[in-house]
């Protein structure tokens, strides 16, 4: 009977010592996921590298997967209601008609939806209107919206504090101010992002408020600065939409007014370009010499075909319009 001893190889643990084991593929720690280490806490991390397709895929798939029900688009929405490019490719008189009615729609970041129906528009032509930012073709960085594709948003302060929305239209330079909503969804948010900017002591605005002005509908909806340029066909946090249990505007229901705030712009001032359903509560303004005018008054055409409006312009104003 033999008896064999085998003793331990001490220059092969030196040589095992200065080596590291690669794992097999299958057992690799990525490093763009460090938390699966605890997996396999002895192993040593692989040192290949996910590709950026692979990675991207990757990123994308776990983003849908933590999107509850409460946040997709798919059970919060029926996108065949959302305005594409096609319905913005109108001149800007035009689009501010066919604007009313229709929804505006703001999704926050925690995926809840705010949503007004707009009642209140006003034309801003470009070229020759005095009124507009974009007179005489003159183009800057504030304005450069005006000039993008039909649907851009162009977002711009006034007063400092307060921000207005329009959205581009067919035309050199041409926009359509959002000037009033009717609040549809998210009421309680809208009075609490509107409250924000009040005195504590100020007191509770009714729902006809929320929105009636373009920078009240900005701070009811929470539309930033950021949102300049931004296109209203594509963009994932707002758009418009057609409501579906809303009946056709009647153009005799739609009344054209000279717009706003505009004084000193001379016979531009007096231009019937602000359009607003007649009789609707949230509007901002109410211009009793245009009330009782049809939707035709103002034509669908260029600026040196608008009519003058004989009415004398409202001036009444709250303070942050």
């Amino acid at each position: 009977m033999y008896l064999f001893i085998f003793l331990p190889n001490r220059n092969s643990d030196r040589a095992m010592a200065g080596t590291k084991r690669k794992l097999p593929a299958s057992l690799a720690v990525s490093p763009e996921h460090p938390e699966s280490a605890n997996t396999f806490p002895n192993q040593t991390q692989s040192k290949r590298k996910m590709s950026p397709a692979k990675l991207k895929k990757l990123v994308i798939s776990e983003n849908i997967s933590n999107v509850t029900a409460e946040q997709s688009q798919y059970f919060t929405n029926d996108l065949q209601h959302r305005l594409g490019e096609d319905f913005f490719q109108q001149p800007c008189i035009r689009l501010s008609k066919a604007l009313l009615g229709k929804v505006l729609v703001r999704r926050r970041s925690d995926g809840t939806e705010l949503r007004g129906r707009i009642v209140e528009t006003e034309s801003y032509l470009g070229g020759e209107d005095k009124a507009s930012h974009s007179a005489g073709g003159k183009r800057t960085a504030r304005n450069l919206a005006m000039f993008m594709k039909p649907g851009t948003i162009y977002v711009y302060p006034i007063y400092g504090i307060y921000l207005c929305m329009n959205i581009s239209s067919e035309g050199e330079g041409a926009a359509v101010l959002l000037r009033s909503l009717e609040p549809m969804q998210g009421l309680p948010i809208m009075r609490e992002l509107r409250a924000a900017r009040r005195r504590e002591s100020a007191r509770q605005l009714k729902d006809k408020e929320l929105c009636n002005g373009p920078s009240k509908l900005c701070q009811a909806l929470n539309i930033p600065r950021c949102f300049d340029r931004r296109d209203l066909a594509s963009d994932p946090e707002v758009w418009l939409e057609r409501d579906p249990d809303e009946s056709p505007i009647n153009p005799q229901d739609i009344v054209s007014a000279p717009r706003i705030g505009i004084e000193s712009h001379g016979e531009w001032a007096k231009k019937p370009l602000r359009f607003y359903l007649h009789g609707h509560p949230c509007v901002s303004v109410v211009n009793k010499a245009a009330d009782g005018r049809s939707g035709n008054v103002v034509k669908d055409l260029g600026p040196s075909e608008v009519q003058s409006g004989t009415e004398r312009p409202d001036v009444r104003r709250t303070k942050q319009d």
